[in-house]
């Protein structure tokens, strides 16, 4: 039986641009499932969060990275969705976990790459495959990118690499599950004030005026400039946008 009301996954929910994620996903009426590495503290908060506006939310421990967990994490996601949502299966996955990692090219070690490949990549195709079973027919995979994948950096090679890499899988998956109704489309944020890749940007008064002027709308983001986009792939409104590239960048480098 279809969900009356929709559910929605989304890894690395706890802070920055996924908790702004789940924020305007539990706007839009949609119940919520969380993923977080660490910060348990902050996971919760979500949960109470969107709790307080009248949405189902939960959270679940997982590290993107490591392949081989993902057997145990489905075995917590189906029990926590038949325990705390009455379902068996959810509508939205939303791949959003990552970690930052800047080096230049002839520094960037093979640990680094492993690391990143792991979870920006490998964790992200593997995952979905595992989610696939449980997700509804006429759902959605949003995939996130970065606008790296469009301009240059030095320093990010490895890390664009990667999300160049989930850039072209998200057309096979749009063009493989579009059978089931399912869509898979990519969100490019560009440079964000977050704490992600140890606070890169935040951090960096110099950088923030650079990217500031060569942004359209004249400033860099916020996290929640960025939530605002996801939910809307996770609405009716966006049934035909399918296996298109977003980029929510306030016009960087245009």
């Amino acid at each position: 039986m279809n969900n009356i009301t929709k559910i929605a996954l989304i890894t690395g929910g706890s802070r920055g641009l996924g908790k702004d994620m789940a924020l305007r996903i539990a706007e839009k009426g949609i119940d919520v499932v969380i993923t977080y590495n660490s910060k348990i503290d902050d996971a919760q908060a979500v949960v109470a969060q969107i709790q307080q506006m009248g949405r189902k939310c939960a959270a679940i421990q997982l590290n993107t990275g490591i392949i081989k967990s993902f057997d145990d994490f489905t075995l917590q996601l189906q029990s926590t969705l038949e325990k705390e949502f009455s379902s068996s299966t959810f509508d939205y996955l939303v791949n959003n976990a990552g970690i930052g990692g800047y080096a230049p090219f002839a520094e960037v070690t093979e640990q680094m790459f492993d690391e990143l490949l792991n979870i920006h990549y490998k964790g992200v195709f593997f995952l979905t495959q595992q989610m696939i079973p449980i997700m509804q027919d006429g759902g959605g995979i949003i995939n996130i990118s970065s606008g790296l994948t469009r301009v240059s950096a030095v320093g990010s090679s490895a890390y664009a690499s990667m999300k160049g890499a989930i850039e072209v899988f998200t057309k096979y998956l749009a063009k493989e599950l579009g059978p089931r109704g399912i869509k898979a489309n990519v969100i490019a944020p560009g440079a964000v004030m977050t704490d992600f890749g140890n606070g890169h940007l935040r951090n960096d008064a110099q950088l923030q005026q650079l990217m500031s002027s060569v942004t359209a709308l004249g400033r860099t983001a916020v996290a929640e400039d960025i939530g605002g986009a996801v939910a809307f792939l996770c609405t009716e409104d966006a049934r035909w946008v399918n296996a298109q590239r977003i980029e929510v960048s306030g016009g960087m480098f245009i």
